[in-house]
């Protein structure tokens, strides 16, 4: 048994457990390391005889895990995990051995990126929710999030993001990028996402967000006209889209027709709110608001990432 530090002795004797040790607790019984360790295993540097040993693939799986929940940079996780017992813990690390570097955080996270693996991963997951019976493919609700980007031009290129866009929702700007997202209509576990700058239309997306066996497709007025889009004529799903609150007037007027057709919109609301609890999961309970990197793959590849994270989160109560 390795000697613990005085530090991580005293974790072990205090009376409260925390509400990040409980949460790291969760996280490591529903995290399925025997699928995603062989996914990153071939890529990983191997163990040799001589120079510097690599950290092992599962601590550093581990902390790349930390850093996407708590939205730490890598300095700032590096610095975690010599303040924080519990993410030491977590990581299977002690202050009385080395302590990865932000270099070795960031280099491993070059990695998963390079061979993108996150989506390789953000796969396996889907095969897993499936083999579990959590997504259940009969019916999928579609929706868009914009991701902030820093319109500043105070940087060393004097320029903002060049794969970063402006669009306009309820008549206000926003620069950066949107996470287009497919989730199962019974679970809200996502099964499909794509990522691309702000300005992108969402019904130009909707047909990466199916699986193809659908019954049922839902989405707000943003997927109007979708199912005469060239690339979904084969779909033969019920289209289930929300129509705009000023053409309902325009059409029916104020009167029993109107009265209807708003119930029926109500009906569809309830339905597609499922979509945002994934959004609150990324952006409430992990924290990530805004890009962190410049360019649309790091982003994507770290949100790829993130709603996988979320599925899992999403899979504790299911």
């Amino acid at each position: 048994m390795k000697q613990l530090s005085f530090t991580d002795a005293e974790s072990h004797l205090k009376r409260k457990q925390t509400r990040k040790e409980k949460f790291l607790n969760q996280m490591e019984g529903l995290v399925p390391w025997g699928v995603f360790l062989p996914i990153i295993e071939p890529f990983y540097p191997k163990m040799h005889k001589k120079g510097r040993q690599p950290y092992p693939l599962e601590t550093m799986l581990r902390v790349h895990l930390m850093q996407n929940w708590y939205t730490m940079s890598d300095p700032s996780m590096e610095d975690a995990l010599y303040e924080i017992a519990s993410m030491r813990q977590f990581a299977r690390l002690e202050l009385t051995h080395k302590i990865p570097d932000e270099t070795t955080i960031l280099k491993f996270r070059h990695l998963l990126e390079k061979h993108k693996l996150q989506e390789k991963m953000q796969q396996a997951m889907n095969q897993i929710m499936v083999d579990q019976g959590v997504l259940l493919k009969e019916g999928t609700l579609m929706d868009a999030t914009i991701i902030h980007a820093s319109p500043s031009t105070k940087n060393k290129s004097k320029a903002r993001d060049p794969e970063m866009h402006s669009c306009k929702k309820a008549n206000q700007y926003y620069f950066g990028m949107k996470a287009h997202v497919g989730v199962d209509m019974y679970t809200s576990v996502a099964h499909s996402m794509t990522f691309t700058s702000a300005n992108h239309h969402d019904v130009t997306e909707a047909h990466n967000l199916l699986h193809g066996e659908e019954k049922l497709i839902g989405g707000d007025s943003g997927y109007l006209g979708a199912d005469q889009r060239e690339e979904n004529k084969d779909v033969s799903a019920q289209w289930l889209i929300a129509e705009r609150p000023s053409s309902l007037v325009k059409k029916h007027g104020t009167g029993t027709i109107y009265n209807d057709k708003k119930a029926t919109e109500k009906i569809k609301a309830q339905l597609r709110a499922k979509v945002e609890h994934i959004f609150r999961i990324v952006k409430c309970q992990f924290g990530f608001r805004k890009v962190k990197y410049k360019g649309l793959a790091k982003n994507a590849a770290q949100l790829t990432m993130l709603f996988t994270l979320a599925n899992i989160y999403m899979m504790r109560n299911l």
